[in-house]
């Protein structure tokens, strides 16, 4: 571990103690971590969706491999001066071993945090059971002691159908308690389930916007208790979005007005600038 890391790893830890919520989005290349530096933000994360559209795969636990994604990692890593938490799936394997080697590596890449999530990928037994998911993340907060690492758990249910916010939440207990620093249960259906985690939980709360259904502000998910919001793979579906939308005008009404909302090829070279990026602290 590097001075820098060590300062970014700082950084990133005083996001998490300062009043209110931060919004930390999601870069799926180095391209995109390099814009994103530019514009105000003070954390970035990755996107295991964002990269695997990039790269013309499905996102599933199927489709990427731990050493291609902790690649990814580490080039936005290298693109920005920002602190970068990663997305580390379901620790690429079943066994607390898994998760513990997948920790050490992400460290190795520069990262400051990542998550670990306790879905499985089989529809059929889409969760892991809970004794297993709780030393799942227990052996990844063994791999991060006493490293400049912030670990996030995950509990999945809402992505995959289980709307037991019982469940969610003592699963989200259960991984504090092993030592996890920032908790995170994507899907919650509303703005009072998220309320409700953020009470019972004692340790910084992650949602996710721009997904599918109701949005929040950051100010009244602040209110509610969050602390960190990231936005998944909304940001590449946008992009992905505008890129279809341009392509449609020009292959069926034969114009080329998109040009007029794109950025200008300037701008887009001076924020992919070798020049350092100006330091946040």
């Amino acid at each position: 571990m590097n001075e820098q890391q060590s300062r970014k790893y700082e950084r990133f830890q005083m996001l998490h103690r300062a009043k209110g919520a931060f919004v930390m989005p999601n870069p799926w290349d180095a391209g995109t971590a390099r814009i994103l530096s530019t514009l105000g933000f003070s954390a970035l994360a990755t996107t295991s969706a964002g990269y695997a559209f990039s790269v013309g795969r499905r996102d599933s636990h199927a489709t990427l491999g731990r050493t291609e994604v902790l690649e990814n990692a580490r080039a936005i890593v290298e693109a920005t001066d920002l602190p970068v938490s990663a997305d580390l799936e379901d620790g690429f394997g079943r066994q607390p071993a898994d998760c513990a080697e997948t920790i050490r590596k992400a460290i190795s890449s520069g990262l400051v945090g990542g998550s670990i999530e306790d879905a499985t990928g089989h529809p059929a037994e889409p969760i892991f059971e809970f004794g297993a998911s709780v030393e799942r993340i227990r052996a990844a907060v063994e791999a991060a002691k006493d490293q400049s690492f912030l670990l996030t758990a995950r509990a999945e249910n809402h992505l995959w159908g289980r709307q037991d916010l019982r469940d969610t939440i003592k699963r989200l207990q259960a991984y504090s308690e092993a030592g996890a620093d920032v908790l995170y249960a994507p899907g919650l259906p509303d703005l009072e389930a998220i309320r409700t985690v953020c009470k019972e939980v004692d340790k910084p709360v992650n949602v996710v916007m721009g997904l599918q259904g109701a949005t929040y502000t950051v100010e009244e998910l602040s209110e509610a208790g969050v602390k960190r919001i990231s936005v998944g793979g909304s940001f590449a579906r946008a992009a992905l979005g505008a890129m279809v939308q341009a392509a449609r005008e020009v292959l069926e009404q034969g114009t080329f007005t998109y040009s007029e909302t794109a950025l200008p090829g300037r701008a887009v070279a001076q924020m992919m600038s070798d020049r350092p990026l100006p330091t946040r602290e």
